[in-house]
C-alpha cells in the first residue's frame, strides 16, 4: 500500500465531510472513498458533519466492526481550508476538545435543535488522531491546471483570443478562507502565463464581479476561465456562481440560505456584465491528485 509503515493494521481512516442535500455530493465522496481504499490500501469510511449518513459516529461503528481490534482511527477532514468546522464542528464530533473558542457560541451551551447538540456520541476507546484541513498545497495547482485545459478544450475561440483566468472559493467571515484562497493564489500566479485574479462567492472580497470586472478591464479579454475551488459538486458550484456568471435565467437575483447552524446567508447574485466568452469546469471532485494529497497527508 501507499501509506508508511508506522500505520498498525488495526488503524482506519474517516474521511470527514459536511454533508449535503444534494445527492451528487454524496456520490462525489463515495467515489474520493473508493480509490483512496483502493490506493492507500487502508480501511476507510466517510463520516458526514451533518445531513448525510452515515454521521461521523456512524463512521466510527462500521470501522469497529470493519477492523478487527481497531486501535486507531485518523481522522482527515476533506476540506480546503481550516474553519469552524475543521477547528471546533469535527473535534467536538469525535469526542475531542475544539481548537478554539467558538464564536458563535462562546459558553459552549448549544441550542437543543443545534446539530452539535443532536448528535450521537463516539463510542470508541482507542486513539482518535484528527488531522487538519489540506490547506494550499503545490498539488492543487496540478487539479487547477487540468480545470482549466479542459475549459480551453472546450473553447469556441480560437487560441488567440485573450483570455483570463479567475480562481473562486467560498469566502468566510473568518479568515481562515481568505488566507487559503490568497496564499493559494500566490501560488498559482507564479505557475500562470495568462492573467489571473481570484474572487469570493460571500462574506468577504474581492467579490467574483469586482474581480471579473477588473481583470476584463485591465486586459480586454475575450475569453475567461473561472475555476471553482471547491471539492464537491453543490449549491454554491451548482446554482449561486453559475447564477453570477450569467448562466441561469432565473429572475430571483438574492436568496437565503438557512444552514441550521446559527447563521443564514444572504447571496447576491446580480450577473456580472461580459460579452465575451466564459467558460466553467468541474470542481476537483474525486480526481486522482487529490486521492494523492489525501493519502499525503495520513503519511505526515
Amino acid at each position: 500500500m501507499d501509506t508508511n509503515s508506522k500505520l498498525s493494521n488495526n488503524s482506519a481512516v474517516i474521511l470527514v465531510s459536511h454533508g449535503s442535500t444534494l445527492p451528487y455530493a454524496e456520490e462525489v465522496f463515495k467515489e474520493i472513498k473508493e480509490k483512496f481504499i483502493k490506493k492507500s490500501g487502508l480501511p476507510a469510511e466517510i463520516g458526514y458533519m451533518k445531513v448525510s449518513e452515515p454521521t461521523i459516529a456512524g463512521a466510527v461503528e462500521i470501522l469497529k466492526e470493519e477492523v478487527e481490534d481497531l486501535d486507531k482511527i485518523i481522522a482527515l477532514p476533506v476540506f480546503l481550508a481550516p474553519g469552524i468546522h475543521t477547528n471546533i464542528d469535527i473535534p467536538q464530533l469525535l469526542g475531542l476538545e475544539p481548537l478554539e473558542v467558538d464564536p458563535r457560541c462562546p459558553d459552549g451551551n448549544y441550542p437543543a435543535e443545534h446539530y452539535l447538540s443532536i448528535a450521537d456520541d463516539v463510542d470508541f476507546d482507542g486513539e482518535i488522531e484528527l488531522l487538519g484541513s489540506i490547506g494550499p498545497r503545490d498539488k492543487l495547482l496540478d487539479i487547477i491546471d487540468k480545470r482549466i485545459s479542459e475549459a480551453l478544450s472546450e473553447s469556441k475561440l480560437d487560441d488567440s483570443a485573450k483570455t483570463g483566468i479567475l480562481l473562486v472559493t467560498h469566502g468566510s467571515r473568518l479568515n481562515y478562507n481568505k488566507e487559503f484562497a490568497t496564499a493559494l493564489y500566490d501560488k498559482f500566479e507564479k505557475t500562470c502565463d495568462l492573467p489571473s485574479s481570484f474572487g469570493f462567492m460571500e462574506l468577504c472580497g474581492p467579490s467574483i464581479p469586482e474581480s471579473i470586472n477588473k481583470l476584463v478591464d485591465e486586459n480586454g479579454l475575450e475569453r475567461l476561465v473561472v475555476v471553482p475551488v471547491f471539492i464537491a459538486p453543490g449549491m454554491h458550484t451548482t446554482h449561486d456562481i453559475p447564477h453570477i456568471l450569467g448562466f441561469l435565467e432565473d429572475h430571483e437575483h438574492e436568496h437565503s440560505h438557512g444552514h441550521g447552524h446559527g447563521h443564514d446567508h444572504t447571496h447576491d447574485l446580480t450577473p456580472v456584465e461580459f460579452d465575451g466568452e466564459i467558460l466553467y469546469p468541474e470542481p476537483i471532485k474525486a480526481d486522482d491528485i487529490l486521492i494523492d494529497i489525501l493519502i499525503d497527508m495520513v503519511n505526515e
